[in-house]
């Protein structure tokens, strides 16, 4: 997923109750009522036996707040995706957003997180059919979740259903309340704010997901200053995938800049149009540097078409034409 190119939810936390001893009248005591050694001698250890109880009450209580600190630490550490093991979680709804794509939201514990880094994604696993041997078949394809890397209770898929998509299709055809195998997260790039004066995006199709996990955590980061540069392709007007969020997004960050071209643009269009060209790139593109990092992700046709496809053992084979960077990030 990613090998390098040469070129709103709230927090549920675990409640606790600390005792305290109920409100209680005290009476003052005239030490000179009493006559004898005797009686202030018992005034003074029925004092000291007090104090030591106060003692021992704070310290109790000081330990049950430590242990609730460190109760409630445990469950912010906790995460619902293992990277080792697939874990089944529960559809809870579908929201349509066009024609041929979804956002599905898978539920957990509220008191995980999902363990998402940013950049990574998850693999999905589902068993479509058998093979020769009558063993089970298993499909597994990688999506990045477009919610938050560290929401609680919940995550979102965004899925383009493809006729011939064999996970998008199962995806496609899962109701409330049935459940999909995931594992991870599988790391793409360990992103830190700053790390590069400035960022280039490519996009494709559903190609945004993992980008907009790095856009998210720029624009959401007042001490990020990265300047980012998103190129997004689609097919039409329509086909743009998250376009008022990222509109939204460009318009209440200087940092961030988005610039659209479809393949079939309508008369009112007045985006870019056609495939992505050397010119969108050298223009749209952040200027080759150290300090400049580029990154692509889309439809393998896409990707071919920008970067060059991944060599067989999945490093980055031969850079096109187009690609006139150092630095470049293969996020398929």
């Amino acid at each position: 997923m990613a090998t390098l190119l040469r070129r709103s939810w709230r927090g549920v936390q675990q409640s606790f109750m600390i005792m305290r001893p109920n409100n209680a009248s005290h009476t003052l005591v005239d030490s000179s009522r009493y006559a004898s050694s005797s009686h202030k001698s018992a005034i003074f250890t029925s004092v000291g036996a007090l104090c030591s109880t106060a003692a021992l009450l704070a310290a109790w209580q000081s330990q049950v707040v430590s242990d609730e600190a460190h109760s409630q630490a445990e469950v912010s550490h906790k995460s619902a995706l293992k990277p080792n093991e697939w874990i089944s979680f529960k559809l809870a709804e579908t929201i349509k957003v066009s024609a041929n794509t979804n956002i599905y939201r898978f539920t957990f514990s509220d008191n995980e997180k999902l363990g998402l880094e940013v950049a990574s994604c998850l693999l999905t696993r589902a068993q479509i059919g058998h093979k020769s041997d009558g063993k089970p078949n298993y499909v597994i394809r990688p999506y990045t979740p477009i919610s938050p890397p560290d929401s609680r209770g919940y995550f979102d898929l965004m899925v383009k259903i493809y006729p011939q998509g064999k996970m998008s299709s199962h995806i496609g055809s899962l109701k409330p309340g049935d459940t999909l195998e995931v594992k991870g997260p599988i790391s793409k790039i360990l992103y830190k704010p700053n790390m590069k004066k400035n960022i280039g995006m490519i996009a494709g199709g559903t190609g945004i997901t993992p980008m907009l996990q790095i856009i998210d955590a720029i624009v959401n980061n007042k001490d990020d200053l990265t300047k980012v540069s998103l190129i997004y392709a689609n097919i039409s007007p329509e086909d743009i995938l998250l376009k008022e969020k990222l509109d939204v997004l460009a318009a209440k960050n200087p940092n961030f800049k988005v610039y659209y071209t479809v393949d079939k643009p309508t008369s009112d269009w007045n985006g870019g149009s056609g495939y992505i060209t050397k010119d969108m790139v050298l223009k749209g593109m952040p200027t080759p540097s150290d300090d400049t990092l580029i990154l692509v992700c889309g439809p393998p046709g896409m990707m071919n078409h920008i970067s060059g496809d991944k060599a067989p053992d999945k490093t980055q084979g031969e850079v096109n034409d187009i690609s006139s960077f150092q630095c470049w990030i293969n996020m398929r």
